[in-house]
Protein backbone atom coordinates (compact mmCIF):
# COMPACT_ATOMS: atom_id res chain seq x y z
CA UNK A 1 0.00 0.00 0.00
CA UNK A 2 1.24 2.77 -0.47
CA UNK A 3 1.19 6.33 0.86
CA UNK A 4 0.54 10.04 -0.34
CA UNK A 5 1.14 12.88 1.38
CA UNK A 6 -0.22 15.98 1.16
CA UNK A 7 3.29 18.06 0.28
CA UNK A 8 6.57 16.28 -0.98
CA UNK A 9 8.78 17.51 1.86
CA UNK A 10 7.14 14.95 4.10
CA UNK A 11 7.25 11.84 2.54
CA UNK A 12 10.62 10.21 3.44
CA UNK A 13 11.98 8.90 0.54
CA UNK A 14 12.44 12.41 0.00
CA UNK A 15 14.30 12.99 2.73
CA UNK A 16 16.29 9.95 2.19
CA UNK A 17 17.26 11.03 -1.58
CA UNK A 18 18.37 14.74 -0.26
CA UNK A 19 20.14 12.99 2.41
CA UNK A 20 22.06 10.53 -0.03
CA UNK A 21 23.06 13.57 -2.42
CA UNK A 22 24.24 15.87 0.30
CA UNK A 23 26.70 12.83 1.68
CA UNK A 24 27.84 12.01 -2.10
CA UNK A 25 28.55 15.56 -2.36
CA UNK A 26 30.35 15.74 1.13
CA UNK A 27 32.80 12.50 0.24
CA UNK A 28 32.85 14.15 -3.14
CA UNK A 29 34.38 17.17 -1.85
CA UNK A 30 36.60 15.72 0.98
CA UNK A 31 38.03 12.98 -1.98
CA UNK A 32 38.53 15.62 -4.97
CA UNK A 33 40.59 17.60 -2.65
CA UNK A 34 42.58 14.58 -1.59
CA UNK A 35 43.12 13.68 -5.37
CA UNK A 36 44.34 16.58 -6.14
CA UNK A 37 46.62 17.29 -3.24
CA UNK A 38 48.14 14.03 -3.82
CA UNK A 39 48.39 14.85 -8.04
CA UNK A 40 50.29 18.17 -6.74
CA UNK A 41 52.43 16.43 -4.57
CA UNK A 42 53.52 14.06 -7.23
CA UNK A 43 53.87 16.54 -9.87
CA UNK A 44 55.89 18.27 -7.74
CA UNK A 45 57.99 15.30 -6.90
CA UNK A 46 58.64 14.53 -10.38
CA UNK A 47 59.70 18.60 -10.80
CA UNK A 48 62.11 18.38 -8.34
CA UNK A 49 63.44 15.17 -10.35
CA UNK A 50 63.72 16.52 -13.50
CA UNK A 51 65.47 19.54 -11.58
CA UNK A 52 67.91 17.14 -10.15
CA UNK A 53 68.44 15.26 -13.68
CA UNK A 54 69.05 19.02 -15.39
CA UNK A 55 71.33 19.70 -12.57
CA UNK A 56 73.36 16.19 -13.08
CA UNK A 57 73.31 16.40 -16.67
CA UNK A 58 74.95 20.24 -16.70
CA UNK A 59 77.88 18.95 -13.64
CA UNK A 60 78.29 15.43 -16.14
CA UNK A 61 78.78 17.89 -19.46
CA UNK A 62 80.82 20.56 -17.28
CA UNK A 63 83.10 17.12 -16.13
CA UNK A 64 83.17 15.94 -19.81
CA UNK A 65 84.70 19.01 -20.86
CA UNK A 66 87.19 19.22 -18.03
CA UNK A 67 88.52 15.68 -18.74
CA UNK A 68 88.35 16.84 -22.49
CA UNK A 69 90.70 20.08 -21.82
CA UNK A 70 92.94 17.75 -19.13
CA UNK A 71 93.56 15.20 -22.09
CA UNK A 72 94.40 18.06 -24.44
CA UNK A 73 96.86 19.13 -22.11
CA UNK A 74 98.39 15.88 -21.01
CA UNK A 75 98.76 15.48 -24.67
CA UNK A 76 100.41 18.23 -25.49
CA UNK A 77 102.33 17.60 -22.71
CA UNK A 78 103.48 14.50 -23.99
CA UNK A 79 104.11 15.60 -26.93
CA UNK A 80 106.59 18.56 -26.20
CA UNK A 81 108.59 15.54 -24.05
CA UNK A 82 108.62 13.60 -27.27
CA UNK A 83 110.22 16.64 -29.30
CA UNK A 84 112.14 17.34 -26.29
CA UNK A 85 113.61 13.40 -25.88
CA UNK A 86 114.42 13.71 -29.29
CA UNK A 87 116.55 16.57 -29.21
CA UNK A 88 117.92 15.21 -26.39
CA UNK A 89 119.12 11.89 -28.27
CA UNK A 90 120.26 14.17 -31.00
CA UNK A 91 122.35 15.87 -28.96
CA UNK A 92 123.57 12.64 -27.25
CA UNK A 93 123.77 11.01 -30.81
CA UNK A 94 126.29 13.72 -31.98
CA UNK A 95 128.06 13.62 -28.98
CA UNK A 96 128.62 10.00 -28.72
CA UNK A 97 129.84 10.59 -32.67
CA UNK A 98 132.19 12.87 -31.73
CA UNK A 99 133.45 10.81 -28.97
CA UNK A 100 134.04 8.00 -31.24
CA UNK A 101 135.53 9.80 -33.96
CA UNK A 102 137.85 11.45 -31.41
CA UNK A 103 138.37 7.60 -29.59
CA UNK A 104 139.21 6.13 -33.31
CA UNK A 105 141.85 8.82 -34.22
CA UNK A 106 143.69 7.98 -30.37
CA UNK A 107 143.61 4.29 -31.46
CA UNK A 108 144.60 4.28 -34.76
CA UNK A 109 147.92 3.09 -33.84
CA UNK A 110 146.23 -0.18 -31.87
CA UNK A 111 144.40 -2.56 -33.83
CA UNK A 112 142.56 -3.92 -30.29
CA UNK A 113 141.21 -0.45 -29.33
CA UNK A 114 140.42 -0.13 -33.07
CA UNK A 115 138.51 -3.03 -32.88
CA UNK A 116 136.28 -2.39 -29.42
CA UNK A 117 136.16 0.98 -30.75
CA UNK A 118 134.28 -0.42 -33.64
CA UNK A 119 132.00 -3.02 -31.42
CA UNK A 120 131.27 0.18 -29.29
CA UNK A 121 129.84 1.80 -32.76
CA UNK A 122 128.18 -0.76 -33.93
CA UNK A 123 126.47 -1.65 -30.48
CA UNK A 124 125.34 2.20 -30.23
CA UNK A 125 123.78 2.17 -33.94
CA UNK A 126 121.67 -1.26 -33.37
CA UNK A 127 120.81 0.57 -30.00
CA UNK A 128 119.47 3.72 -31.63
CA UNK A 129 118.17 1.55 -34.67
CA UNK A 130 116.40 -0.64 -32.21
CA UNK A 131 115.33 2.72 -29.95
CA UNK A 132 113.72 3.69 -33.13
CA UNK A 133 111.64 1.09 -34.41
CA UNK A 134 110.20 0.48 -31.01
CA UNK A 135 109.84 4.08 -30.90
CA UNK A 136 107.81 3.65 -34.75
CA UNK A 137 106.39 0.68 -33.30
CA UNK A 138 105.24 2.01 -30.19
CA UNK A 139 103.95 4.93 -31.70
CA UNK A 140 101.48 2.65 -33.78
CA UNK A 141 100.43 0.67 -30.54
CA UNK A 142 99.66 3.75 -28.92
CA UNK A 143 97.56 5.42 -31.66
CA UNK A 144 96.14 2.02 -32.33
CA UNK A 145 95.00 1.28 -28.41
CA UNK A 146 94.68 4.58 -26.70
CA UNK A 147 91.92 5.75 -24.60
CA UNK A 148 91.82 8.63 -22.15
CA UNK A 149 92.22 6.20 -19.11
CA UNK A 150 95.10 4.12 -21.09
CA UNK A 151 96.66 7.99 -21.89
CA UNK A 152 97.10 9.22 -18.68
CA UNK A 153 98.65 6.17 -17.08
CA UNK A 154 101.24 5.71 -19.81
CA UNK A 155 102.20 9.14 -19.73
CA UNK A 156 102.25 8.93 -15.89
CA UNK A 157 104.51 6.04 -16.49
CA UNK A 158 106.73 7.37 -19.36
CA UNK A 159 107.18 10.61 -16.93
CA UNK A 160 108.52 8.50 -14.19
CA UNK A 161 110.28 6.34 -16.50
CA UNK A 162 112.37 8.93 -18.39
CA UNK A 163 115.41 10.08 -16.10
CA UNK A 164 116.14 6.26 -16.05
CA UNK A 165 115.96 5.85 -19.76
CA UNK A 166 117.86 9.07 -20.48
CA UNK A 167 120.88 7.86 -18.76
CA UNK A 168 120.24 4.43 -20.35
CA UNK A 169 120.99 6.16 -23.58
Amino acid sequence: MEHHYEHFWLDPKFWVAVSFVLFVLLVGKMAWGRITAMLDARGARIQAELAEAARLRSEAEALRKQAEADRAAALAEAEDMIARARAEAGRVAEAAALEAEHAAKRRERMALDRIAAAEAGALAEVRNAAAEVAAAAARDVLAQTMNAEKDAALIDRAVADLPRALRAA
